[in-house]
């Protein structure tokens, strides 16, 4: 069994290019409702949940977990990893490198949460992946919590959106990644005011690649996909058709 953690829904987005790479597998997710979001919570605080989370997956006998946060990522991966280190653990970090490689204009943005945004992890792939690129990397409070209470079309997040992305295009960027996967869910929204002046960077797909290389023999079982959180689980299922995640359903245990 392959388990998938973040803070709450914005995982869903890497857990469904999960299932498409490995229609066979067996998953579980974990939603780490009763505390999201990450992205203002402390780096001790953020890697005691992963931890905890980590080994509630574990002892539900999953035998590779998926990090499908990029703020629980950066602050506490290779903690996770030494603490297990015979199970394969999948981490998520923004596409800094493929921005800055296929950037005409030599100009790209992060999109991040505050916690992503100011951590170590980011600053070394910025160093190590775009020294000639000129990197705009940019908080983005509350889009995570808009999320979560499926508030896609609230006039508010387009007004606060728009208001970041605007000045970013004009000064040139023309690679923006998404550095949150919770930001998938607004991609429609970003397309809409990005038009064809930049592109998108996400990574979730290169995730499951990376899942679909490690799984092994776990990649075949029956299919199903159990939905777990710490707050109101039955919220999940609820939230798969509004976030445009129909063809996950049947697959729910």
């Amino acid at each position: 069994m392959i388990g998938v953690f973040d803070s709450g829904l914005g995982g869903l987005s890497v857990l469904a290019a999960l299932m498409d790479a490995l229609p066979q597998a067996d998953f579980v997710y974990y939603a780490d409702t009763a505390h999201m979001p990450y992205g203002n919570k402390t780096e001790e605080f953020i890697t005691r949940r992963v931890l905890e989370i980590g080994e509630l997956l574990v002892a539900q006998g999953c035998t590779l977990v998926v990090v499908a946060c990029n703020t629980a990522t950066a602050a506490s991966v290779q903690i996770l990893r030494a603490t297990h280190p015979g199970i394969p653990i999948v981490g998520i970090e923004p596409g800094i490198k493929p921005a800055a490689l296929a950037s005409a204009t030599r100009r790209i943005a992060v999109l991040a949460t505050e916690a992503t945004s100011r951590s170590d992890r980011l600053a070394r792939l910025i160093r190590e992946h775009a020294e000639n690129v000129e990197v705009r990397v940019v908080p983005c409070p509350g889009w995570a919590t808009h999320v979560e209470m499926l508030q896609l079309n609230d006039p508010a997040l387009a007004t606060d959106v728009r208001a970041r992305i605007e000045p970013l295009l004009a000064q040139g960027v023309d690679r923006i990644v998404l550095g949150c996967t919770h930001y998938s869910f607004i991609a429609p929204l970003l397309a809409d005011i990005i038009g064809t002046r930049a592109q998108l960077v996400d990574v979730a797909e290169a995730v499951a690649r990376q899942a679909q290389r490690l799984a092994g023999d776990f990649a075949h079982g029956s299919g199903r996909l159990q939905l777990q959180a710490s707050s109101c689980p039955q919220n999940l299922p609820a939230a798969l058709p509004r976030l445009g995640l129909d063809r996950i359903i049947p697959r729910v245990a």
